[in-house]
């Protein structure tokens, strides 16, 4: 794909609160550390090196993860956005990218924190919609507040319900 195909790279957080452009991509990586863990509240970190970066929208909130390094979330809806080392090209989350199919991941860090059943995580069956009626209904009925995966001119739209459900109301959704 060309630079000028893969023009423009924006993305953001959940909720629209912090959006960004980026001018070009570098090295996309999959970090098995346990402060990425920590971070995306998952099995490990996808990160790329973005060159250009504005933000366009907001600007993340910044925690302090160690003495080299701050980790970048939205402050409205947590959303984990970036990995920032003074002096180095910042890394943004691949999953807030708008598609992040266009910035795929390229090799894996940090090995000796993996995670042992992470290798094996393709090989977990398959649930499709058919083998969970009840949920396929469920899900049917879910209406998305999520920021759409482009840039608007104006954003939050009100949703309709403003107070959190109570803790396990929600169940997968």
């Amino acid at each position: 794909m060309s630079e000028a195909e893969q023009l423009p790279l924006t993305g953001g957080c959940q909720c629209g609160a912090v959006r960004f452009r980026v001018e070009r991509l570098g090295r996309g990586s999959i970090c098995h550390c346990r402060m990425c863990q920590k971070h995306f509240g998952s099995f490990y970190g996808a990160l790329i090196t973005s060159h250009g970066v504005v933000w366009t929208r907001g600007e993340p909130k910044r925690f302090r993860s160690s003495n080299r390094a701050w980790r970048g979330f939205c402050g409205d809806c947590g959303t984990p956005l970036t990995y920032e080392v003074p002096d180095q090209a910042i890394e943004l989350a691949i999953g807030a990218f708008d598609d992040p199919t266009r910035a795929a991941p390229t090799t894996q860090v940090n090995p000796n924190d993996k995670l042992p059943f992470v290798d094996s995580l393709a090989q977990l069956p398959t649930e499709l919609p058919s083998d969970d009626p009840p949920e396929e209904a469920f899900k049917r009925t879910v209406v998305s507040y999520q920021h759409p995966d482009h840039d608007t001119a104006v954003w939050p739209q009100e949703p309709e319900e403003k107070s959190a459900p109570q803790v396990g109301a929600l169940g997968n959704a």
